[in-house]
């Protein structure tokens, strides 16, 4: 089921993800080389404790039984997305690291007064979702590597223009392959974005490559949708495989792979990035 979003419940989503964002900004100034992945997972858990929210990534289910450890999702150089932050890693010069977070604001009832805000009905502790990534450099890195963080945003930003009422998932689909194809790029496919606001994880999905024009996930945007928009792009072929934990997706070939992402809501006036 697809949910579009009231005025209000943009608004919290939009509280949250300004809040989210300022969060990812601050543990993305803190990358450099010789910093612990434990390191950045203590400021995005004292940091989002602090705004009053709780983190939406911080055991969730994987599937078979297997649940996220960590509340920052810490992916490095040919780790695509889901790299944990447990066990410890050190960033050396030379990688990237994908930064990805996902929060529910606001987890307490003062914080909803204050701003007056509605309760999500579908969450226990009645906040909503939303979700952000971004790929930075670990030091000097190569050029090759610069490129690939410049056209991944590139994509990203295409996307999100296209999110607008009257247009179809394809859209931004195409703008997206199309920016990284004519780079050499590929374009993962067996990963996609998603809806969010009442869960870290909803309806549709939003896809970064161009599916069937006649397939009914090829849907009609709408006013009053929020979705996260998170192209992944990788420096060599689109395959990827499954790590031996079970969850953190890689790069098949090994080669380099980067990863933005936004929580974008579909305004009566366009796209409004809302992290």
């Amino acid at each position: 089921m697809i949910y579009l979003k009231s005025e209000n419940e943009v608004k919290a989503i939009k509280i949250g993800g300004k809040i989210l964002g300022a969060i990812l900004k601050k543990i993305s100034s803190q990358v450099k080389p010789g910093v612990s992945s434990l390191a950045l997972e203590k400021i995005a858990l004292e940091e989002i404790e602090l705004a009053g929210g709780i983190p939406a990534f911080k055991d969730y289910p994987m599937g078979g039984g297997i649940y996220f450890p960590s509340a920052l999702c810490f992916s490095v150089n040919e780790e695509v997305v889901h790299g944990a932050t447990l066990p410890e890693r050190i960033l050396k010069a030379g990688d990237i690291v994908d930064l990805d977070i996902g929060m529910e604001w606001p987890a307490k009832d003062e914080l909803r007064r204050e701003f007056n805000l509605p309760i999500n009905p579908h969450s226990k502790t009645g906040g909503f979702f939303s979700d952000t990534c971004v790929t930075v450099p670990v030091g000097a890195i190569s050029p090759e590597l610069k490129k690939l963080l410049r056209i991944s945003r590139e994509c990203l930003d295409a996307g999100i223009k296209m999110a607008r009422a009257g247009n179809r998932m394809n859209d931004i689909a195409r703008v997206i392959e199309s920016l990284a194809e004519l780079n050499g790029y590929g374009v993962v496919r067996d990963l996609v974005g998603h809806g969010v606001g009442y869960f870290a994880h909803e309806e549709p999905d939003v896809f970064n490559f161009t599916i069937s024009e006649k397939s009914r996930e090829n849907i009609l945007l709408e006013e009053g949708m929020v979705i996260a928009i998170e192209p992944m792009i990788n420096l060599g072929d689109y395959r990827v495989k499954t790590g031996k934990n079970g969850y953190t997706i890689i790069s098949r070939d090994g080669l380099a792979s980067a990863h933005f992402e936004h929580t974008i809501y579909i305004s009566k006036n366009g796209p409004e990035i809302l992290t």
